[in-house]
């Protein structure tokens, strides 16, 4: 006889995997679709991936399902949907005009971020939660990608090529670095004003349905340029002192 507490507990582990294999999965569709010349469905799927990440391992705190082999397959799957789908997105829209410099700096892109996911495995429980040593692959995905949407919807910036390939250099050196960034998973709600966080919040989102594009490539390119400014001043006021 078999014992159905055992095989809904097995069920309950395979539940948050199955949103970590749908990233993986919809990362192969975006370098297949970026391939093709369907850059504006690529970005869909790699922030659908997005979605999907954050997902996957809320569902498995909340099933309590937490497990050495998911975070595994996690940090493998976003190799796929965060790494190489971006880094496809960029070269096949914009890097192939440089050749083997833009396949290089494609690639290290990819090479780097999986550098950070292996460092953030190893440092898991070690690190400060309020903030990211390096900014994190998803993040460092989105923006690549709303770079690569802006460039494509706006004729204007065609002629920034070499701009946008040293932007990427910059990402990548950007996820190995230890320079801080902020983490918002773990927000005090009771020291936040919390009408002024709901209009922030508001204001936000109004502007996100308006301008898409533009509002998410402001917003994560601000983050970005927060952290390495802050970085650059810590740093500063170090040697000072």
């Amino acid at each position: 006889m078999r014992d159905s507490n055992g095989e809904k507990l097995q069920l309950m582990y395979i539940f948050p995997n199955l949103f970590t294999a749908a990233s993986a999965f919809l990362g192969v569709i975006g370098i297949i679709a970026s391939s093709n010349g369907q850059f504006e469905k690529a970005a869909i799927y790699i922030l659908l991936s997005l979605v999907l990440d954050g997902l996957d391992g809320r569902v498995a705190r909340l099933t309590n399902t937490t497990s050495k082999f998911g975070a595994e397959f996690d940090s493998l799957a976003d190799v796929i949907a965060f790494g190489a789908a971006p880094a496809m997105l960029f070269y096949f829209s914009v890097g192939y005009q440089f050749g083997k410099l833009g396949a290089l700096f494609s690639a290290l892109y990819v090479v780097f971020g999986a550098i950070r996911l292996a460092r953030f495995n190893v440092m898991s429980g070690m690190s400060e939660p309020s903030v990211f040593i390096g900014i994190p692959i998803p993040g460092a995905a989105v923006v690549l990608t709303m770079w690569v949407l802006t460039y494509l919807k706006y004729p204007f910036m065609h002629g920034l090529e070499i701009a946008m390939l040293l932007g990427l250099g910059v990402l990548s050196f950007l996820m190995v670095s230890n320079i801080r960034y902020p983490s918002f998973k773990k927000v005090d709600m009771k020291k936040a004003n919390i009408t002024k966080v709901l209009v922030i919040l508001i204001v936000v989102f109004s502007l996100l349905y308006l301008y898409p594009v533009e509002s998410t490539t402001i917003l994560i390119t601000g983050y970005l340029l927060y952290g390495l400014f802050r970085g650059v001043y810590t740093i500063a006021k170090k040697k000072k002192n």
